[in-house]
């Protein structure tokens, strides 16, 4: 795993529709082979910069799920615009944004497995990896989930005061 690849540039742009996104993935697809994760596109709110980045890991599962580059899948992507509120960090059901997972919930559910079981605790290399290309501790990344109404999208978010990296690893579309 290389690293980080940014194609996002300087430009900084809100209300994305779901076209502009398709092709925004469809411009990275190749790269997310050969590198930890792919920066794809950059959210702005409030002055604070969310980075939302791809991961081969997780193009693959989509595909296997048929929802690679789907409505339910670029909209969930486009939720990200809503950004991580630290005043609300578990969604109380019905709301779209980012969302904390942690590991106290019971019984574990398919969400908790899918991001701790299958990738977080088994892919230990790949979060050491990603942890030193964002420039932190691996005990500073969270696992979160980016909602939507039909679909969630899970992975791993560095928080940072002026600016945000979600790097997104897996994917959950149960009711």
């Amino acid at each position: 795993m290389i690293g980080i690849v940014d194609f996002v540039g300087s430009a900084v742009v809100l209300l994305m529709d779901l076209a502009e996104l398709k092709q925004k993935v469809e411009a990275i697809e190749t790269s997310l082979v050969n590198n930890s994760f792919v920066c794809f596109h950059t959210f702005k709110r409030d002055d604070h910069k969310l980075h939302v980045c791809l991961t081969d890991r997780l193009r693959k599962k989509c595909r296997k799920g048929k929802v690679w580059k789907s409505k339910k899948f670029l909209t969930a992507l486009k939720n990200a615009e809503y950004g991580f509120d630290k005043t609300n960090l578990r969604s109380k059901g019905g709301r779209d944004g980012i969302f904390l997972i942690d590991r106290n919930y019971k019984p574990p559910n398919m969400i908790m497995r899918k991001i701790f079981n299958q990738f977080i605790d088994k892919e230990i290399k790949y979060m050491n990896n990603m942890a030193e290309n964002l420039k932190t501790d691996i005990k500073e990344l969270l696992a979160v989930r980016l909602v939507s109404h039909h679909m969630r999208l899970l992975g791993i978010l560095k928080l940072g005061q002026i600016e945000s990296w979600l790097v997104l690893a897996d994917y959950d579309d149960t009711k």
